[in-house]
């Protein structure tokens, strides 16, 4: 399903810039994979979709780390609302897996496909030792790579925005070049359209209610693009350059 208010056709864009976690990479579903794990070792039942609502909220707390390495922390957070033993093995586990998680069934065939049209630009609020994990597993289809560990800050502060800006300048290209993809409203649609930038929004959660792991928005963005899956997008820009 495409929805687009965009007045620039995909053909206007030379580069894409991805969001990482939650639109190539299925973190929430590696929390509730590790949380799995863990419940079943403690004979304890858990909802995912609870879990992903406290570890959202452990994720606003002053304090917060890194991704993934925050996992540990917010995992205490859960431990403590469902009964769960709080112990630094659980912790290490929680890191781990979200550290092995898996790309979306589409996400590889779709990058491959925009690969052919596009330079493609991570832009993760993963730390480094992560994405390199999650870039391998996506068929390495990155031009550039940014991380916090490259960056000094996270999405949505626009410095990110900014230092990407700068790559893509040192390359012959301009900000108007950019599509911004991503899934996240709080980290990456809301502060691609203050910064002028076209976007792409991939709802991967649509069907389900609520934000899941995600930080909700004050207010919701209307992106110039709306996809369901990436492999819309991938598809809808074969269309582009085909028709």
């Amino acid at each position: 399903m495409e929805v687009t208010i965009a007045s620039k056709p995909l053909t206007a864009f030379s580069y894409v810039t991805f969001d990482v976690v939650g639109t190539l990479i299925d973190f929430e579903g590696a929390i509730k994979d590790g949380l799995a794990v863990i419940a079943e070792r403690e004979h304890v039942d858990i909802d995912g979709e609870a879990a992903l609502a406290v570890y959202r909220d452990a994720r606003y707390e002053p304090g917060a780390g890194l991704f993934p390495d925050d996992l540990g922390r917010c995992y205490s957070r859960i431990a403590e609302a469902f009964g769960l033993p709080d112990t630094e093995e659980y912790r290490q586990l929680m890191i781990d897996t979200v550290g092995e998680a898996k790309p979306f069934a589409d996400s590889v065939e779709a990058m491959k496909q925009l690969k052919a049209r596009y330079k493609l630009i991570a832009m993760t609020n993963a730390r480094r030792w992560a994405f390199d994990k999650y870039a391998e597993k996506l068929g390495q289809p990155f031009w550039a790579g940014f991380t916090t560990d490259d960056t000094g800050c996270e999405k949505p502060d626009p410095d990110y925005f900014h230092q990407v800006f700068a790559s893509v300048i040192g390359d012959g290209g301009t900000k108007d070049d950019i599509l911004h993809t991503a899934q996240s409203q709080y980290h990456d649609i809301g502060i691609s359209r203050e910064l002028g930038m076209t976007n792409a929004w991939i709802q991967r959660r649509h069907g389900q209610s609520g934000y899941g792991g995600t930080i909700e928005p004050k207010e919701f963005t209307e992106p110039d693009y709306h996809f369901h899956a990436l492999i819309e997008l991938a598809q809808a820009a074969e269309d582009a350059f085909g028709a």
